[in-house]
């Protein structure tokens, strides 16, 4: 299939680099350049690319608003290049929540120095998002703490979240698959999901009630100067509280540890997480299979894990594990994906006990979890 691309950003440097990579790939068709959000909207509309390729920071109208704009008037999965810094993670989840699809790392070093690995990526990315459920695109509901509800505290040793003030509860959409599972007393919630998962589990954690009685653990593929800023723009969304995993943390009732990027999580029976070093041999860093493994080896059948959208097939073994062990495993339905490739992997492998639409998830957690 050949993938039609517009690009969009204001260097001309990187725009004739991004349009020769892109144009050295047979199946893939620069059909327009664009050097503003306003041009991108226009060029959107004219064009009607399968793709976009797109710049945060550009004069006359920025990244971010330009997706919305296009989400809103001609719905196109987009593909953001993001600086690796604290802020450049923070637009970047601002721009995914707006409906982008996907990032890469803006280095135009990695560019001059390491061409054919960069080609690799991009090309790739852009062959993946092409395939993405555009019915996925609609951004998530925005959950903002009510004014009169104070500021969370900070989470101290020995403090049970459940005790924390939170804003009461939005209220969850009604039903619309099979009825939720049984309940049970799990010992922890193990999450793993990949491109289209930043705002897949904002919707699952902003369903979650502050005394939810588990601790849960995050597996997101995502570099490593991105995920301390996910974790606390989730913390900040959530009436649970969300962290970035640090070596010794111990697991606690309401409390959401995020694997750092580029780092290994594993959790032992003790409750207590380990941070290992990224291993090269690894594609994933971290890894769905990793984290599942551990948790399976550590808590047996007290474990309920769920898989959400991401391509490829990570968490798949982790999974058999943990249904070997007697744990269960949801994994998100292919309607509501924005790559159907890890949930996938689990109920074509037979491990699912439960598939279900994203916006049930979480509502089905809150009813299961005792």
């Amino acid at each position: 299939m050949l993938v039609k691309v517009l690009v969009v950003d204001d260097s001309g440097f990187f725009r004739r680099r991004v349009s020769e990579i892109l144009s050295a790939d047979p199946n893939i068709q620069v059909i327009g350049t664009a050097t503003n959000g306003r041009e991108a909207i226009d060029q959107a509309l004219a064009l009607k690319p399968d793709v976009i390729t797109m710049d945060y920071e550009m004069p006359m109208m920025d990244g971010i608003t330009a997706v919305r704009n296009i989400m809103q008037r001609c719905p196109t999965p987009v593909l953001m290049f993001s600086s690796l810094t604290h802020e450049g993670a923070r637009v970047t989840l601002d721009a995914l929540e707006a409906g982008a699809v996907d990032f890469l790392p803006k280095n135009f070093e990695d560019i001059s120095r390491n061409p054919e690995r960069v080609k690799q990526l991009l090309c790739e990315k852009i062959h993946t998002i092409a395939r993405t459920n555009r019915r996925s695109f609609s951004p998530p509901p925005v959950v903002a703490p009510a004014p009169a509800v104070p500021a969370k505290p900070a989470l101290r040793p020995g403090t049970s979240p459940s005790t924390l003030s939170r804003p009461a509860a939005a209220p969850s959409p009604a039903p619309v698959s099979a009825a939720a599972p049984k309940r049970k007393a799990y010992k922890l919630v193990a999450i793993g999901t990949s491109t289209g998962g930043p705002v897949a589990l904002q919707r699952v954690l902003t369903q979650l009630p502050s005394n939810f009685p588990a601790p849960i653990v995050l597996i997101q593929h995502m570099p490593a100067a991105f995920t301390k800023a996910f974790a606390e723009r989730l913390d900040k969304l959530c009436r649970i509280s969300v962290k970035e995993a640090e070596d010794g943390d111990v697991l606690r009732p309401g409390l959401a540890l995020l694997a750092p990027g580029g780092k290994q999580m594993m959790v032992d029976a003790r409750g207590v997480v380990r941070i290992l070093p990224g291993d090269e041999r690894l594609n994933y860093k971290p890894c769905v299979d990793i984290t599942f493994g551990s948790v399976a080896k550590s808590y047996n059948d007290k474990v309920l894990a769920v898989v959400l959208t991401g391509m490829g097939a990570d968490g798949r073994e982790g999974a058999r594990l943990l249904k070997q062990s007697g744990s269960q495993v949801w994994a998100q339905d292919e309607a509501s994906c924005v790559i159907y490739g890890m949930p996938m992997a689990i109920v074509k492998a037979n491990l699912a006990d439960g598939i279900y639409p994203l916006d049930e998830i979480g509502r089905h957690l809150a009813e299961t979890c005792i």
